[in-house]
């Protein structure tokens, strides 16, 4: 058994509110547009360039528009690098061209700030790939969902105005005034933990040890070959040296963390010692992860003029998270039951096996590695630091339910806020019909406009979640990527379309998914996942700017306290998870009873 975890997530979280504070203050005024002179300054060439304002708004049509012919090009210029970085600078490797299903998948990927990684980054990106089309993305793809969630809490401040900002100033803003700065303090905290950052090439060291170990023999035309049951042949093979990956990590880890990325450099992602290599950098990844989503509740909260409201919001967020942490860590803790020993009377020993650290780094061990877990699929960030697929069945079900919640504890950057703003919406709708009386939250009417739009923007993600597994498990193409029949498999499969359309990008790993099918279904799901979402908030958005903002009476219900704060947790957890239910029932919850019954029978 571990020591107690409790210390560690108290630590945490009073880290997380004391730098998230000062944050949110920023945050609001990059919002409201409130910058000292010099910033002004050095931002007008920029618009003049492009055509626009600072003082130029947009409707929510508009927006959108923007939006997405930028998110577009974007998929278009990462897919082209990947396809051309054979021929490229910066490619020591010589990594070659990547496949073209490949390369489309990893381009929707990181422009929809998912980062499912469906290939082994030192393997297959050239250092130029790495920088400038994923690290690049990794700041715009954060961007992005920043600006929307600026667009909604504009639309709820308005006074009738019908506009929600203008998108090409926002995304100038938050890149230059918020991610760039924070991505460089945190690059150089990093670097000061050991994680590397240089353009150097690959080295081939020599190790301690010989290592032993078998692959399949090649005939001459190079393929395996197979013996009489079809069987691959063997060899055994041994080996005294290995090739260690360089290249320019520390920038591309702090943005990753800071803008809810998560895609690793490495292929083991924060579990390599070149990405993650103390327990302290694992404790400033964690933070950076949670560090923007839990400001943008703070800067919420000054811009409607209520800072009550961003601590309502926070606080259901934070409630929901500790039950996670509470959950995941006693399931890892307990071990694999099958490890139980049966004494000589027969009766069940209490013997374990300290635990389940398969799957985890020693130097983070259990505790750090169940948090870790929490915080990356709360925040929609996908970096681990762990083998999920390695979890025990209720400890791995519990990052998935994370990500099936709608990713809107915590969240992504902007994502998760503007998530959890929509179930708000939601609440106070249903409070209202429980009382006879026109929902309000903030002073704007909520009318059955804003509830269509609310119903698509909750049903988006569960549809392409459900049905996206359905094809996977039915399709000979979806089978053939199972490692583990049975429900674990079906865990597998569930795991990564829920990660795909709530664009978290962690996985099981368990699962062969680059390959054609997968990386055609997966890139189609976190495409639609990211702006089948995003395209009717930002029209709720726009339907609330032009709106009139209502006095406070003696009949408007408190959207501040701890009833409003339940009334939240309520929805989320009903109308969010249980969706579900009947997928987790296939899945984990089969498995951890098929894992038990050894035990249980013996009892």
């Amino acid at each position: 058994m571990s020591n107690s975890p409790w210390p560690l997530l108290v630590l945490f979280l009073a880290v997380l509110l004391a730098a998230s504070w000062p944050l949110g203050i920023w945050l609001a005024r990059l919002c409201s547009g409130q910058l000292p002179v010099w910033m002004h300054k050095l931002e007008a060439p920029l618009y003049r360039l492009a055509g626009t304002s600072a003082d130029k708004s947009m409707k929510w049509s508009h927006y959108s528009l923007a939006l997405l012919a930028f998110n577009a090009l974007g998929v278009l210029v990462v897919y082209a690098l990947q396809r051309l970085q054979v021929w490229l600078p910066l490619n020591p490797a010589g990594m070659v061209a990547v496949s073209p299903d490949s390369a489309f998948n990893t381009a929707v990927s990181f422009v929809s700030n998912t980062n499912w990684q469906g290939y082994a980054g030192e393997s297959t990106m050239s250092y130029l790939t790495q920088m400038l089309a994923l690290a690049v993305q990794n700041f715009l793809s954060a961007a992005t969902g920043i600006a929307v969630l600026f667009a909604l809490i504009r639309g709820f401040a308005a006074r009738s105005t019908g506009v929600i900002g203008n998108f090409w100033v926002d995304m100038t803003r938050i890149t230059a005034w918020l991610l760039v700065p924070l991505s460089i303090v945190v690059a150089v905290l990093l670097a000061g933990q050991g994680v590397i950052q240089n353009f150097d090439a690959y080295k081939d060291v020599s190790t301690l040890e010989i290592t032993s170990y078998q692959q399949p023999k090649n005939g001459q035309d190079g393929q395996a070959l197979k013996d009489d049951k079809g069987n691959p042949i063997m060899e055994d093979m041994t080996s005294g040296a290995q090739t260690l990956a360089m290249g320019p990590v520390a920038s591309q880890e702090a943005i990753k963390m800071l803008g809810t990325n998560g895609g690793g450099f490495f292929n083991a992602n924060s579990a390599h010692p070149y990405e993650n290599p103390t327990a302290l950098s694992n404790f400033f990844q964690m933070l950076s992860i949670f560090l923007i989503p839990a400001a943008l509740c703070f800067a919420f909260g000054r811009v409607v003029g209520d800072q009550r409201q961003g601590w309502a919001v926070l606080a259901a967020m934070t409630v929901m998270f500790v039950i996670a942490v509470v959950a995941i860590t006693p399931a890892e803790q307990a071990g694999n039951p099958l490890l139980t020993r049966l004494g000589v009377d027969q009766s069940v020993s209490t013997l374990q096996s300290g635990g389940n650290m398969e799957g985890k780094e020693t130097r983070f061990g259990i505790n750090a590695s169940s948090l870790f877990a929490v915080i990356t699929t709360a925040a929609s960030c996908g970096a681990v630091n762990a083998m999920h697929d390695s979890f025990t069945p209720l400890g791995g079900m519990v990052p998935m339910v994370m990500m099936q919640l709608g990713e809107v504890v915590f969240g992504g950057t902007g994502t998760g806020l503007y998530g959890m703003l929509i179930f708000a919406i939601l609440a106070v709708f249903i409070s209202g019909l429980m009382i006879g009386r026109t929902p309000e939250y903030l002073g704007k009417k909520i009318e059955a406009h804003e509830m269509k739009l609310t119903s698509i923007v909750i049903l988006v993600t569960p549809i392409l979640v459900l049905a996206g597994t359905a094809l996977a498990v039915l399709a000979g193409a979806g089978k053939a990527g199972i490692a583990n029949p049975g429900a674990h498999g079906f865990s597998e499969i569930l795991y990564a379309l829920t990660s795909a359309a709530n664009n978290n990008g962690s996985a099981f790993a368990g699962l062969s998914a680059n390959t054609p099918f997968y990386n055609v279904l997966l890139g189609l799901v976190m495409w639609l996942g990211r702006f089948g979402v995003i395209v009717p908030v930002l029209a709720v958005a726009g339907a609330l700017a032009a709106k009139k903002r209502l006095p406070v009476t003696a009949g408007t219900m408190p959207t501040h306290g701890p009833l409003f704060v339940t009334l939240l947790i309520g929805t989320v957890l009903l109308v969010g998870l249980l969706n579900y239910v009947p997928a987790l029932a296939l899945g984990p919850v089969v498995e951890h009873l098929i894992l038990n019954a050894p035990v249980l029978s013996a009892k």
